[in-house]
C-alpha cells in the first residue's frame, strides 16, 4: 500500500545566473543570463517535487507569473492518483480557458507548464523512492500512456499505437540496459561559444579531447560567413578527422545564405549543422535539406508536439532535439520521443536543464523506446547549483541514482 502524498501548495521561484567571459553566447544572445522558472511543490510529507523551465533573463518572472496561475489545477491532488491519469489533467492546463489565446501550446503558457509537469513526475519519483530513468522505464505501456495527452496525434499514433510500439521495443531491452552501467556518451558545447576568441576555442577542443569527449559542438552565424567556415576549419583540424563535430547557427541564416554556408560546411564532415534558420519553417527546412545533403538538427525552440509532428512529418528532421524545460514537459517530450520512434528519427536532446532531467529522459528513450544511444549534450556552467549535479566520466554521463528527476537547486540559489 502506497502512502498518500498530497499536492498542499504550490509556487513558483524566479532563479537566474550570470555568465561569465563569453561562455553561452551564440549568434543571437550574445550575453545570457541562464534562468530558471522553478515550481515547487509543497506536499503533506518532507518531499518537495522540483520543476524546472529555462528562460534567458529577465523574461522569467513573467514565466513565473503564468506558473502561479495554473498550479491550480494540481494543488489539492494526491500525486499517484494525479499520475495514474496525468494525460487528462496535463490537457486541462495546456487548454485552461484564461490562459489558451496567449499560446495556443507555446511560448510564456508552455514554458510554465514545463516546469509544473516536470514538477509533478519529480516528485512521482521522490515519492517511489527512485530515479526518474528507473520510475519510467518500471512502468507499463498502458501507465505510461495514461501520462500523456494524445490531443492531435490521433491521426498519427493514437492511443494503441503508441501501446504496441511501446510493447514492441521489449527485444532487446536486456542489452540496452547495460547503458545504466557504461554511461551515455555525451558531447561538448562549451568548447566553442560565438563570444569566444579563436584561442580559447582551440584550447578548449584540447581539453574536451583529453576529458574522453571525441564529440563537440561550434556556435556559428556571424554576420560575415568567412568567420564561420574559418573557425569551423579551425576545429577539425585540430580535433582530427575522426571527432564528431556539430555546428549551430542559432536561427540566425535566411535559406539562402543557409544553402550558400550549409554547403561549404558540408566539406568539414559535419555531423549535423543545427538550427539552420527560423524554427517555425518547416518549408525552409525542407528545401534545404533538398538544397544541401547535410544533416540538419532541430527543436531547440520548437515548442510543442504539433510543430514537431510536422517537422518529423516533413522528411527534413536527421535529429530530434526536443527539450523538456521548452515543450510542456516530461510528458510532451515523452510523446514527441514516441512519434520520433515511430520514424525512426533519433532523440538528441537540447538541454536547457544543463543535462540534469535528459539524462534519464535518454536512458528511457534508449532502454524501453529503443532510441539508439548516440550523444547528450554537456555544458557545465550551472553544475555548482544543482543538489545532485550530472556526472560525466570519460565523456560520458553516470547514471543518476538519487531520487527523483535531479532538479534540486542548492539553497544559496539566488532570485530577482
Amino acid at each position: 500500500m502506497k502512502k498518500s502524498i498530497v499536492i498542499k501548495k504550490a509556487h513558483s521561484n524566479d532563479t537566474r545566473f550570470d555568465l561569465k567571459d563569453g561562455a553561452g553566447s551564440d549568434a543571437v544572445h550574445t550575453s545570457p543570463v541562464y534562468a530558471y522558472a522553478v515550481c515547487k511543490l509543497a506536499t503533506d510529507s518532507n518531499l518537495e517535487g522540483v520543476g524546472l523551465a529555462f528562460t534567458l533573463g529577465s523574461g522569467n518572472k513573467i514565466v513565473c507569473q503564468a506558473i502561479d496561475y495554473l498550479v491550480k489545477h494540481i494543488e489539492g491532488k494526491e500525486i499517484y492518483e494525479l499520475m495514474s491519469d496525468f494525460g487528462t489533467t496535463y490537457k486541462k492546463m495546456a487548454d485552461d480557458p484564461n490562459f489558451r489565446w496567449l499560446g495556443p501550446h507555446k511560448g510564456v503558457v508552455q514554458l510554465a507548464l514545463a516546469a509544473i509537469v516536470n514538477a509533478c513526475y519529480d516528485l512521482w519519483a521522490k515519492a517511489e523512492g527512485i530515479p526518474l530513468w528507473k520510475l519510467l522505464t518500471d512502468l507499463s505501456p498502458e501507465q505510461l500512456v495514461n501520462t500523456l495527452d494524445f490531443s492531435y496525434y490521433e491521426d498519427i499514433l493514437p492511443r494503441e499505437e503508441a501501446i504496441a510500439l511501446i510493447k514492441n521495443q521489449r527485444t532487446g531491452i536486456i542489452e540496452r540496459e547495460s547503458i545504466i552501467k557504461s554511461g551515455y556518451p555525451g558531447y561538448d558545447t562549451s568548447i566553442g561559444w560565438f563570444n569566444y576568441t579563436d584561442d580559447q576555442v582551440l584550447r578548449n577542443v584540447e581539453v574536451a579531447m583529453s576529458n574522453g569527449f571525441t564529440a563537440m559542438k561550434l556556435k556559428v552565424g556571424a554576420q560575415n560567413p568567412d568567420r564561420d567556415i574559418r573557425r569551423a576549419e579551425l576545429v577539425r583540424k585540430v580535433a582530427g578527422d575522426q571527432a564528431t563535430i556539430m555546428f549551430d547557427a542559432n536561427q540566425q541564416w535566411t535559406l539562402p545564405q543557409a544553402i550558400d554556408v550549409c554547403t561549404k560546411l558540408k566539406e568539414l564532415n559535419p555531423y549535423w549543422i543545427e538550427e539552420p534558420t527560423h524554427p517555425d519553417d518547416v518549408y525552409a527546412h525542407v528545401a534545404l535539406a533538398k538544397a544541401v545533403d547535410v544533416p540538419l538538427a532541430l527543436g531547440e525552440h520548437v515548442p510543442n508536439k504539433i510543430i514537431f509532428k510536422n517537422f518529423i512529418q516533413s522528411g527534413c528532421m536527421s535529429f530530434n532535439q526536443v527539450d523538456a524545460v521548452r515543450v510542456g514537459g516530461v510528458s510532451e517530450f515523452i510523446l514527441i520521443s514516441l512519434l520520433s520512434r515511430k520514424f525512426n528519427i533519433p532523440v538528441v536532446p537540447h538541454v536547457g536543464d544543463m543535462g540534469q532531467i535528459h539524462q534519464h529522459l535518454v536512458l528511457f528513450n534508449h532502454i524501453t523506446l529503443g532510441h539508439p544511444a548516440l550523444l547528450l549534450e554537456h555544458i557545465p556552467h550551472l553544475r555548482d547549483y544543482f543538489k545532485h549535479p550530472v556526472l560525466i566520466s570519460d565523456g560520458k554521463y553516470q547514471t543518476p541514482m538519487e531520487p527523483g528527476m535531479s532538479a534540486d537547486l542548492l539553497h544559496y540559489e539566488y532570485s530577482y
